[in-house]
């Protein structure tokens, strides 16, 4: 994917799937750290422990429109690539925690996009939904949530 922001598409579209009524996505970049750190956690119905085992996998899907699921796939390879690492936690009917760092000076890092034009046009698409939005650098914070 191009950039970031179509990974947390990507993502949040997942957490729609599984039913979650709030999605929060967290972006938080520490340069003293050299690290950016992108989570989506949401309240949907979660996975049960034998297909969370088979997510890195882009040929398992839950979906029933096409056979293959490259969304968590890309992003762990986008970490790695960029010398991060990006990690899913799941359980079945508490929703799950999907986060992927990444070293900010990494050449092969992606650049993070427009995730405030993501989440306008997923508030759009989904206006039921509640997302929450929040910030983080050394110049401050910042949090928007639809609710």
């Amino acid at each position: 994917m191009r950039d970031l922001s179509l990974q947390i598409l990507d993502l949040v579209q997942n957490s729609i799937n599984a039913r979650a009524g709030t999605i929060r996505i967290g972006i938080a970049a520490d340069t003293e750290r050299d690290l950016l750190e992108i989570t989506i956690t949401d309240d949907g119905q979660g996975m049960d422990p034998e297909f969370a085992k088979t997510i890195d996998d882009p040929f398992v899907t839950s979906r029933k429109t096409r056979k293959v699921g490259l969304g968590v796939p890309l992003l762990k390879a986008a970490a790695e690539r960029s010398e991060g690492s990006a990690r899913i936690e799941s359980a079945k009917g508490k929703g799950t925690v999907a986060s992927a760092e990444f070293r900010i000076s990494h050449i092969d890092r992606p650049p993070l996009g427009d995730p405030v034009e993501t989440l306008v046009s997923l508030i759009a698409a989904w206006p039921n939904l509640r997302f929450i939005l929040t910030m983080e650098s050394k110049n401050g914070s910042f949090e928007l949530d639809t609710r």
